[in-house]
C-alpha cells in the first residue's frame, strides 16, 4: 500500500523530514526556494497534506483546485494566510503551533523594546561608521524602561509573557483586549485594562501582539499615533498589518513618536521605504521565535500535527491546536 503524499513548502531540520518520511511520501523543499501562488498550487496537487509556513497562503481558490487535501499544518502560531472558513467547508483539518514560541517571543519582544527605547541599533550604526570621537553626556539620550508605564494591545500568552517580564523592571502594566482577563489575573500580572484610547496616551512603551485580521487592519494608524506621546516607543511583533507602516514612517520621520522596534512589515519581505530612511527604528527579520529550541519545537508539534491529521502516528486521528475542530469531530 502506497504512502500518502504530502509537500513540505520550505525547508525545515532533516531530522522532522525522516520522521514524517515514516509515514508519507514527502515532497520537501529543502532548497527553500520561495514558492509562488502558481508553484504552490502545481506542487500541492494530488498532495493529502502540506506543512506549511506563515508565508504560504492558502485561499479558497487554491483549497478548491485541491480535492485530495486533507490537512494544513502551518509552522506558526498565527495562521491568517489560512482561509480557515473554505478549509472548514471542503473538510480539511487545519493546525497551528501555539505555545511552544510564547517564552522565546516575548524574550525578543524585551530584547527589541531594550534596544528601541535606549537607541541600541542607531548608536551602533553610528559607532560603525566612526563618527565617534569624543563622549559627551547627552549622546544617544535614551527612554528608561524602569518605573515608566508599559501598554500592551493583545493580551494573550505572549503579551501575558510581557507582562510578568515587566515587574521585574518595576513597570506598571496596562492593557486592552478584546476581552478583559479575570480579576486574579490581572492581579499577578500588575495589569490593568483601560479603553484603546486609554492605552494609546498613556503607554509611555506599547507592544502589540494582537493576532491579525480584517478586524486589526491597521489598528495602528495615523489617527492612532496621534495619540501616543511623543515620547513613547512602538513595538510590534504581531504581524505585518496591524501597524499602518507608511504613517509610522512619517510620525517617526517628524519626531512625533520617539522610537520604533518592528519585527514584522507589510507585504514582507519588503519594508516601506520611509521606515529604511529614518534612524529612530529598529528593524528585524520575522525572527522573535527564532532560538534553535524553539523553531525545533514547532516544526516538531508541526509535524506532529500532521501525522495525527491524517490518521498515522500514535495520535492518530488526534491532532493538538486544531483551528477548526468541527472538522475532525465530522471525520469520527
Amino acid at each position: 500500500m502506497s504512502k500518502p503524499s504530502i509537500l513540505v513548502t520550505r525547508a525545515v531540520f532533516p531530522e522532522v523530514i525522516d520522521r514524517l518520511a515514516q509515514y508519507f511520501d514527502v515532497d520537501s523543499n529543502q532548497q527553500d526556494e520561495a514558492l509562488d501562488a502558481a508553484a504552490l498550487k502545481a506542487r500541492l496537487a494530488g498532495k493529502a497534506g502540506v506543512l506549511a509556513n506563515a508565508a504560504d497562503r492558502i485561499d479558497g481558490a487554491l483549497v478548491a483546485a485541491l480535492p485530495a487535501l486533507r490537512a494544513v499544518c502551518n509552522m506558526a502560531v498565527g495562521y491568517n494566510n489560512l482561509d480557515v472558513a473554505a478549509l472548514t467547508a471542503a473538510g480539511i483539518v487545519a493546525t497551528n503551533t501555539p505555545d511552544v514560541l510564547t517564552e522565546t517571543t516575548a524574550d525578543f519582544g524585551w530584547a527589541l523594546l531594550m534596544a528601541t527605547a535606549r537607541r541600541v541599533t542607531e548608536s551602533e550604526h553610528w559607532l560603525r561608521a566612526g563618527k565617534w570621537e569624543r563622549w559627551s553626556f547627552d549622546m544617544f539620550l535614551g527612554m528608561d524602561l524602569h518605573g515608566s508605564t508599559l501598554g500592551i494591545l493583545g493580551m494573550g500568552r505572549i503579551g501575558q509573557a510581557l507582562a510578568r517580564r515587566a515587574a521585574g523592571f518595576g513597570m506598571p502594566v496596562i492593557y486592552h483586549n478584546r476581552s478583559r482577563l479575570p480579576e486574579d489575573t490581572e492581579r499577578a500580572l500588575n495589569a490593568r485594562y483601560v479603553s484603546k484610547a486609554g492605552l494609546l496616551a498613556q503607554s509611555d512603551h506599547l507592544i502589540l501582539v494582537l493576532p491579525y485580521s480584517a478586524q486589526s487592519h491597521h489598528s495602528i494608524g495615523a489617527a492612532e499615533l496621534a495619540q501616543m506621546k511623543p515620547s513613547a516607543t512602538l513595538v510590534n511583533l504581531a504581524r505585518g498589518g496591524i501597524v499602518d507602516d507608511a504613517a509610522l514612517a512619517e510620525a517617526l520621520r517628524e519626531r512625533r513618536l520617539f522610537a520604533a522596534g518592528l519585527d514584522v512589515f507589510e507585504g514582507e519581505p519588503q519594508v516601506h521605504p520611509g521606515l529604511l530612511a529614518v534612524p529612530n527604528v529598529v528593524l528585524t527579520p520575522h525572527i522573535a521565535s527564532a532560538s534553535e529550541k524553539t523553531r525545533r519545537a514547532m516544526a516538531d508539534l508541526a509535524a506532529d500535527n500532521l501525522i495525527a491529521a491524517l490518521d498515522a502516528g500514535p495520535q492518530a486521528g488526534h491532532p493538538s491546536s486544531v483551528i477548526n475542530p468541527d472538522v475532525m469531530a465530522r471525520r469520527r
